[in-house]
């Protein structure tokens, strides 16, 4: 007979199912148990989704989100720069810095809004007193943009099929204890049509707001679906 904890459960990971949108790259080779422990759950259209054995978040009414975290692919910055032969035109750290500072801006409110929404969440800025708050804590990693717009003073266009690729890592940790009671990753691809568009800020920024809108009301749903929404 099915306990109200594992009824629970399952409510959330089958909540944490993706629905169209843009491509979504799964691993057919993830570890079936994490380095900390955590149990890889079968079946979800989230490239990987952990867990705790058998935790049960139903009963957290406050939740907090972290800063968002933003990582770029692995040499991104010397493979961006071998093609630009103008040294005008080449991306430089503060191109970087940039970026990563919009996105995770970005991230912040996106998800923020995603639990303010009505009926909203208890958001909190502080849970490190015993309180009993669920902690979002996201990051954007390997993020691959394929015509990253660069501050210079050429008039230059970049053109491409697709804005590229960015990959979510979501952990959900006690407040108090900072244990991790799930984990998330899920790689995305921004929308490719086949033809050749012209990119910039503007365009790559409303494609990565897309995908993590997108990865945003997943994860509310899925705690809709826990605490019975």
């Amino acid at each position: 007979m099915l306990t109200t904890i594992t009824v629970r459960r399952f409510a959330l990971i089958l909540a944490l199912l993706a629905i169209g949108g843009c491509s979504s790259t799964s691993s057919s080779k993830a570890p079936l148990q994490s380095h900390d422990g955590l149990q890889l759950v079968p079946g979800t259209k989230f490239a990987e989704v952990y867990e705790k054995p058998g935790i049960d978040i139903s009963h957290y009414s406050e939740f907090g989100v972290t800063p968002c975290q933003v990582a770029f692919k692995n040499n991104w910055l010397r493979r961006q720069n071998e093609s630009r032969m103008d040294l005008s035109n080449r991306v430089t750290q503060k191109d970087v810095d940039r970026i990563k500072d919009s996105l995770s801006s970005s991230c912040d409110t996106i998800f923020r809004e995603a639990l303010l929404k009505d009926p909203a969440y208890n958001l909190v800025e502080e849970f490190s007193e015993g309180e009993q708050v669920l902690v979002l804590r996201p990051s954007i990693i390997d993020l691959d943009i394929n015509a990253p717009d660069v501050r210079n003073s050429t008039a230059t266009r970049n053109y491409t099929t697709s804005a590229g690729s960015q990959t979510l890592l979501m952990e959900l940790v006690d407040g108090t204890t900072g244990e991790v009671l799930y984990r998330i990753v899920d790689r995305r691809r921004a929308m490719d049509n086949g033809t050749v568009q012209w990119s910039s800020s503007v365009t790559n920024k409303a494609e990565s707001d897309r995908i993590m809108r997108r990865w945003a009301s997943m994860l509310r749903s899925g705690l809709d679906e826990v605490r019975g929404m």
